[in-house]
């Protein structure tokens, strides 16, 4: 294998995947009316505004999507031990975005070689994303929330976020009552209750057609729909939350070429997971009057192999880049019957372990960091017209091997001129929602940093500002 390869192997795994993870993480998609089918309450009941979950969507969730108020197709035994219970009307449901996006400055266009010009400026996507849900009850005491999405970018139709959950509960004297249960899931956090982690955290919706930073933690997206994880979780007294559970890979699209099936996983896939990566959440949430207060930590640990290609020396038992994740949330939220509060924020500290890629020489330390502090407001007037102001800021150590510059002339933009991650700026989004199923949005980004600097940050002239996006959304769910 080339020198070429290698560095791009270890670039892919050490970076997290880099500026493609980002692009494949999916906006948030958790409300969908196949819920409010199947209970019989609007969506205010468990959304300030979709997707933003409130207590009693919380509750719901935990409680593994099963309650219902519609008609059952039942049989028991007789002992009175339920053996059937299914919907006659089955919760599901289409989610579609119709987006237009565009950037403060053109990027380069890559076929005008050796002349200087730019590609289109103005990106419209119909639909960027189409997805079908089924969501809610399969069975007593198991539900789903399972989608499948069709997006623009790829042009495909694949498997999105998914969560599929037992659940029950149990009252003991002078203790209060224990949710428990089990999620099976294939994206890490998008099990969790609070909208403060990174699965169903603010922006809700994200454009797929601007320029994203290289660097993002191994917790916040670049696994996504790439693994699948079982945890198990006690929610006591609607107040405090304890999960625990781990990961595989579980890639799609993916051959043995020996086999030609979808596995056994060996060298020729990239970025698989060692052994099992462990996940936990602790969370404590307060309710008063119309008020909520969450505080919580979480974390996740991934060992993963560089492989990615079949002359690859000993790709699945060989040396493994780690990535260490431990975050802290809070959440407040107000829920009255005219204005709508709620403040978000997370703190993310990644230690990166970089065997893989520091001995290939894609890394050019063993060992690095990065961190990422998210910060949103969020105001609506009764459920139909406000908007979230967030600041974002991620930094880390400098890399030059993680983080490379532009080669000499050749275009720029995902690149950093001084081998850094840093980025920073701020996301301001402005709704409107004619009915609460409806949102018309404008989202504009502004980058006061990227990939380490603010002007020149390639190395060939693009200044931070230049990625500033514009983004205008028709977002809907039937």
């Amino acid at each position: 294998m080339s020198a070429a390869k290698i560095r791009l192997l270890g670039k892919l795994t050490a970076a997290a995947t880099c500026a493609a993870a980002w692009l494949a993480i999916s906006p948030a998609a958790l409300a969908v009316p196949s819920f409010a089918r199947q209970t019989g309450m609007a969506c205010e009941a468990c959304h300030t505004v979709f997707p933003e979950l409130t207590h009693f969507g919380r509750v719901f969730k935990a409680n593994g999507y099963t309650l219902t108020n519609v008609k059952q197709v039942r049989d028991v035994t007789g002992k009175k031990e339920e053996l059937l219970g299914i919907s006659q009307f089955p919760p599901l449901s289409i989610m579609a975005q119709i987006s237009y996006t565009e950037m403060k400055t053109p990027v380069p266009d890559l076929a005008a070689v050796g002349a200087p010009g730019v590609a289109q400026n103005g990106t419209a996507g119909f639909p960027q994303q189409f997805s079908f849900f089924y969501a809610g009850k399969i069975a007593p005491n198991l539900g789903a929330m399972f989608q499948l999405t069709y997006a623009n970018d790829s042009g495909t139709i694949g498997i999105d976020n998914s969560d599929i959950r037992f659940a029950d509960e149990l009252t003991l004297p002078d203790r209060g009552t224990f949710t428990y249960g089990l999620s099976l899931n294939n994206n890490p956090t998008v099990q969790d209750l609070w909208n403060s982690t990174p699965a169903w955290g603010f922006p809700y919706a994200l454009s797929n057609a601007n320029v994203t930073p290289l660097a993002a933690t191994a917790i916040s997206g670049p696994y996504a729909q790439d693994v699948a994880g079982l945890t198990a979780y006690v929610y006591w007294n609607e107040s405090l939350y304890v999960e625990a559970g781990g990961y595989r890979s579980a890639k799609q699209g993916v051959t043995n070429e020996l086999t030609g099936a979808a596995g056994p996983l060996d060298g020729t896939a990239s970025n698989v997971l060692q052994g099992l990566a462990p996940y936990w959440r602790i969370a404590y949430e307060y309710n008063w009057d119309r008020h909520s207060l969450e505080v919580g930590a979480y974390g996740l640990d991934l060992k993963v192999l560089p492989g990615g290609s079949p002359s690859a020396p000993s790709p699945l038992i060989g040396p493994y880049n780690e990535f260490d994740d431990v975050a802290e949330d809070l959440q407040y939220q107000f829920v009255g019957d005219q204005h709508l509060l709620s403040v978000l924020a997370t703190h993310i500290h990644e230690a990166q372990t970089l065997n893989a890629a520091f001995a290939s020489g894609a890394a050019a330390n063993p060992r690095d960091t990065l961190t990422t502090d998210e910060v949103a407001l969020t105001y609506y007037y009764r459920r139909k017209i406000g908007g979230t102001v967030q600041y974002f800021s991620t930094t880390g150590t400098t890399d030059a091997g993680l983080y490379p510059t532009t080669p000499a002339g050749a275009p720029g933009v995902i690149t950093s001129a001084n081998g850094s991650p840093d980025t920073r700026g701020w996301v301001a989004e402005l709704n409107y929602l004619p009915w609460l199923n409806v949102k018309v949005s404008a989202q504009y980004t502004w980058y006061s940093k990227f990939n380490g600097g603010g002007t020149d940050y390639d190395g060939v002239g693009r200044n931070a500002s230049g990625n500033n996006t514009l983004y205008l959304l028709l977002w809907f769910a039937y």
